[in-house]
């Protein structure tokens, strides 16, 4: 009897706990064991958050291999890709703007001709006595204070200098006028967010065909300026006696047009899509015509006055220099802009000159048909 109560405690607790395995010689679940441990366990499972990735031992409880986590990179996220622009609009303007620059030139040179020719024409006016008009001017000259006698010495003075230069200078001055009042404007807080619109040429930007000509007189640097003013004032002589004032200014615009284009299409292709300004590109232009028309002339330093070389041998050096920082990725300068100026500048006074300039009799010809028809009585743009 003893040893059965003994035995009656050890059977009531080996029952109450259950047996350690999971399932029974047949294969089938202990619901008992599953509802007691594996239910509990899944109630009590944290939930994974989305994104996260499951630890190891997470893993292992569910019975699924483990994966080792990844490391997250170090570092910010690579910025996207940006999208080449495109530059079909640029090259219409390109063009189009070059065709015109060269036919208002073409229709200016025929005006300044005309009025040369009638005021050639006109007959001379009678001679007035040079003593009483000396006296006149005597009198005149009494009358004035001491202030406006300095005025007009100084404009007498200023008229002289005007006229001591020459045509190419006098053109050059104007182009260096208005580089000087876009240089001033840069300095002008307001105008900042203009500027950097219309005075700066990136392929990337929502403007991008009126900074093409624009962008040839801009200079943030004033010493950038006055490098490139040094240079147009150098050679304007020589330029503007080869092509006359009003195909130079045709030429100088396009080629700063042209340069741009160029420019754009380097960037684009690099997708170093950064702004660019000055006139550097135009300049280079007038800089390789003269040396490609006139190669043997000889050119001086401006740092090295004593050491002299010729224009053809000067042209290599910057053609060089400018496609080596073109394929190199110099960025002190644009390279592409120097590069399209110059091949420009050589190609028109080889060729330019004779497909373009040469073949504008037909434009002329049309104009002073309409100023002959607008002339005459009755025949106004409504008259039939």
């Amino acid at each position: 009897m003893a040893a059965l109560r003994r035995c009656v405690p050890r059977w009531s607790r080996t029952q109450l706990l259950g047996p350690t395995k999971t399932a029974d010689p047949n294969g089938r679940l202990n619901t008992f064991y599953q509802q007691r441990c594996a239910f509990r366990r899944e109630a009590k499972r944290p939930e994974t958050k989305k994104g996260s990735v499951p630890q190891e031992g997470e893993l292992a409880k569910a019975g699924e291999a483990p994966v080792k986590a990844q490391a997250p990179p170090v570092g910010p996220p690579p910025p996207p890709k940006a999208p080449r622009p495109s530059l079909f609009k640029p090259l219409l303007f390109t063009i189009g703007f070059t065709g015109c620059s060269f036919g208002v030139s073409a229709i200016w040179q025929y005006e300044s001709l005309k009025s040369r020719v009638n005021t050639a024409r006109k007959e001379p006016e009678k001679p007035i006595d040079g003593s009483q008009d000396m006296a006149h001017w005597h009198k005149w000259w009494n009358q004035l204070s001491d202030f406006q006698k300095q005025l007009i010495l100084l404009m007498s003075t200023a008229d002289d200098f005007w006229s001591s230069l020459t045509e190419g200078q006098r053109t050059a001055t104007g182009i260096i006028a208005m580089n000087a009042v876009v240089l001033c404007c840069w300095r002008i807080p307001s105008m900042q967010r203009s500027m950097l619109k219309y005075f700066t040429s990136n392929p990337a930007a929502r403007t991008r065909c009126l900074p093409m000509v624009l962008s040839s007189f801009s200079h943030y640097s004033i010493i950038h300026m006055v490098a490139n003013m040094y240079v147009l004032w150098t050679f304007s002589s020589s330029i503007v006696s080869l092509l006359g004032r009003e195909q130079f200014l045709a030429f100088y615009l396009s080629a700063g047009v042209i340069s741009n284009m160029v420019s754009y299409t380097c960037k684009t292709a690099t997708l170093r899509l950064h702004p660019s300004l000055g006139a550097s590109g135009a300049v280079m232009a007038v800089l390789a015509a003269v040396c490609a028309k006139v190669p043997e002339a000889k050119l001086g330093l401006i740092l090295l006055p004593m050491v002299t070389l010729t224009a053809g041998n000067a042209l290599k050096f910057l053609l060089t220099m400018d496609t080596a920082g073109l394929v190199m990725g110099w960025r002190l300068f644009d390279h592409a802009a120097h590069l399209g100026g110059a091949l420009f500048g050589i190609w028109y006074i080889v060729y330019g000159h004779k497909l373009i300039w040469r073949k504008r009799e037909p434009l002329v010809k049309l104009w002073h048909n309409v100023r002959s028809q607008g002339g005459k009585p009755g025949g106004g743009p409504g008259s039939l």
